[in-house]
């Protein structure tokens, strides 16, 4: 990331699944700590150690409440999460390895929707956040949290309530799904919310970001700038990015050179495969491929071979055994056909192979057969080409790898097309040496100038650009979400809450007046011949009446308990004559805890007990006090924008009264009959987002720091104005 000369580059902090070791114990039972082999940790330790900060995760295992980690001697901040063994186990096991893993690999016949494990997962994911916000209040000057992978998609959520202003970046190391597969999981729109509580997200590929924006687009409702890979959420803009990750060239490079070379005479050639033992790879796929090539091209018999590596991986898991024994089970049926007294086709170790003996393999590797059904990148075929110091050999490499996107110069496959990869084996081998150079050297040029140092000050750069706030609402986004879905009615049905929607939030509802550029676009819409306009308040009926002054509209006062209008019956629920006396004496015992600026309003069959000039930190304990007294009186407690509502238990919400407006004024079949159209910004709008779902367009407005049933996200009451105004000019619906 750029710095002004001689300012000092600022502490961040890493979250991800595993600290930068794994933990074991001993044959004692004590702790020790081993470092961690992965790229991510080669790539990130450096920063930390330059630039100072903390690296959050979870230690893997229950430690005991007095035990402690072996650190070792590290210039930055080691921050184990604790995690229940039960919740451990459904967030890791459960969610993430049996849920997102297999979905985001668009493997959905093998992910498992558990409610339990997704409660495991939030709950980890708040207990991440939890961690992260502790560090960012010990350390006062961190410049950013980057949150790494897909065990930690829902943390930045929680995050965001603890630190509203911390500065949030994602990284997914895996595939990002099509939308037609992404939307197949039950929480769908909670794990995209804890994404976008992010500043910037980060994707391997341009086709997974594209997966992402078609999907916070379709299902999260926000609004998406592709030419630009922003998403304008709410009151916020994040922004997406595309950063293929690479790995360390040089260390590659130096570790094939310095490897043995192997003795030339008698040499079969070589297929190498390399692979963690998982059903992503597709290692039983090209087991069938192998044995097709053998099957087509005889004349390599005795002359060719397939080492295939295969790294133990989730050995504790049934799913995991099954594929061990279908490998073995093929392996030893090619074998059983082909071999002879002096060649085997197909050598199998299930095992890991130490970092010096592997480069040497690649380096010696004739073809490097790297055919994943799917992956997010996959860097085997980066290894390999950085290995290439001598004789040069051929990539074979499956399209649906991420790294297909920028490995232009690989032979790429369908792993599922048997011939396909036979043959492509066999072209392989026939490839004559000026063109597996002239293709391995675009490679290496490549994968050398963008290794995973590169990698990481890329991101860091994007990650460290000032941040930027919600583009204006124009034509074209209102167009877009509303302009196909009007054009199907004549009639439209416009609800609209009133304060914080029509008006910003005041301190006093007094002061809460539409400004003249909204009260403009509100009056065209009122007196549109095709649109009819309903406002659905909880303030009083002859309040919100006396507020908007216009007898065309209709007006649901109360929260729909009270309703006027046009060509309407007065409507007044039955049940509230129970409750009027009642509702009156609350109201005077309210007024005798109201302190530091706090009232009670009293709006007739219900009241609110207003907060909002009561200072923060005394607020929860006189809402707490309030809550007791209504719910003692056999009222409703409802929270509100820095209040609290007391209503009548008579099951009637702003839900409800949409509904009998709608039945009254269009009859039961309405749905067909006219478009609806709902704007509000608060809970108490939720209960019409989620009885109109699928049934019209609905709008929250505000921040995006809860979650909503609406479609869409309005950053504010100029947003509002925006698409009120362009619904009052359009010429009509046909």
């Amino acid at each position: 990331m750029a710095t002004i000369e001689g300012e000092r580059e600022r502490p961040i902090v890493v979250a991800s699944n595993r600290l930068p070791f794994t933990l074991e114990r001993d044959a004692a039972g004590a702790l020790v700590s081993r470092t961690s082999a992965g790229g991510l940790v080669a790539a990130l330790e450096p920063v930390l150690r330059r630039r100072g900060g903390t690296w959050v995760g979870w230690p893997g295992l229950a430690l005991g409440p007095d035990e402690k980690i072996p650190l070792g001697e590290r210039p930055f901040r080691i921050e184990p999460v604790a995690l229940d063994p039960d919740v451990a186990d459904g967030y890791y096991h459960g969610f993430s390895n049996g849920t997102i893993w297999p979905l985001f690999h668009s493997m959905p016949q093998r992910a498992v929707f558990e409610p339990a494990d997704f409660s495991a997962y939030a709950t980890a994911n708040e207990h991440f956040a939890s961690a992260i916000a502790a560090e960012l209040g010990r350390a006062g000057e961190t410049e950013l949290v980057w949150i790494h992978d897909y065990h930690l998609m829902v943390v930045g959520e929680p995050l965001r309530q603890l630190v509203p202003d911390a500065h949030l970046a994602f990284f997914l190391h895996i595939p990002f799904p099509p939308y037609d597969v992404f939307r197949l999981l039950p929480w769908d729109r909670e794990v995209l919310r804890g994404l976008l509580a992010c500043d910037v997200i980060g994707f391997h590929v341009e086709g997974y970001a594209a997966n992402f924006l078609d999907c916070v687009e379709r299902l999260a409702g926000a609004r998406v700038d592709r030419a630009n890979l922003v998403v304008h959420h709410g009151d916020r803009a994040v922004q997406v990015g595309v950063f293929p990750i690479g790995i360390d060239f040089d260390d590659f490079e130096a570790r094939a050179r310095a490897a043995p070379t192997a003795p030339e005479s008698g040499r079969e050639r070589l297929v190498l495969g390399v692979d963690r033992l998982d059903y992503t790879k597709g290692i039983p796929e090209r087991i069938r491929a192998f044995e097709r090539f053998l099957e087509l091209h005889p004349e390599h018999h005795e002359r060719v071979a397939l080492l295939q590596l295969a790294v133990p991986s989730r050995s504790e898991v049934q799913e995991y055994q099954a594929l061990k024994r279908e490998i073995d089970e093929l392996v030893g049926k090619v074998n059983g056909r082909f071999a002879t007294a002096r060649w085997s086709p197909i050598r199998y170790l299930h095992r890991s192979v130490p970092k010096d003996r592997l480069a040497g393999l690649y380096r010696d590797a004739d073809v490097a057969l790297v055919t994943p059904l799917r992956d997010g990148m996959n860097l085997v075929a980066k290894e390999y080409v950085a290995s290439q110091v001598a004789d040069p050999g051929v990539l074979v490499l499956s399209r649906l790898a991420g790294a297909a996107e920028t490995m232009r110069e690989a032979l790429t496959v369908n792993p599922y097309h048997v011939d396909e990869v036979a043959e492509t084996i066999a072209a392989a081998l026939a490839m004559d040496v000026d063109a597996r150079a002239e293709r391995m050297k675009g490679l290496r040029q490549r994968e050398r100038r963008e290794d995973v140092h590169a990698w990481v000050g890329s991101f860091l750069a994007a990650a460290g650009r000032e941040r930027a706030r919600a583009a204006p609402l124009s034509d074209d986004d209102i167009d877009h979400w509303l302009g196909a879905f009007l054009r199907r009615r004549s009639r439209l049905a416009l609800f609209l809450d009133y304060d914080g929607t029509l008006t910003p939030l005041r301190a006093h509802p007094s002061e809460a007046v539409m400004d003249a550029r909204m009260r403009a676009a509100f009056e065209g819409c009122a007196s549109h011949p095709n649109i009819d306009v309903a406002i659905v308040s909880g303030r009083a009926l002859a309040d919100v009446r006396a507020m908007v002054a216009n007898e065309r509209v209709t007006y649901a006062g109360n929260h729909g308990l009270e309703i006027e209008g046009p060509g309407l019956a007065p409507f007044r629920h039955e049940d509230l004559v129970h409750y009027e006396e009642r509702i009156a004496a609350l109201a005077t015992e309210l007024e005798s805890i109201a302190r530091d600026g706090a009232w009670t309003e009293a709006k007739g069959p219900t009241l609110t007990f207003h907060v909002r000039r009561v200072p923060l930190e005394r607020r929860g304990s006189l809402v707490a006090k309030a809550r007791a007294l209504i719910t003692a009186a056999g009222f409703q407690a409802r929270d509100a924008h820095a209040a609290l509502e007391g209503r009548p238990p008579i099951g009637w919400d702003k839900g409800r009264a949409v509904l009998h407006v709608l039945r009254a004024r269009y009859g039961p079949g309405w749905s067909e009959r006219v478009r609806v159209v709902y704007v509000g910004d608060d809970q108490t709008d939720e209960d019409a987002f989620r009885f109109l779902q699928g049934l019209a367009r609905t709008f929250r407005v505000g921040a995006t720091d809860t979650a909503t049933a609406a479609q869409h996200r309005l950053s504010d009451t100029n947003a509002v104005c925006a698409l009120v105004d362009w619904i009052s000019r359009r010429p009509a619906w046909s």
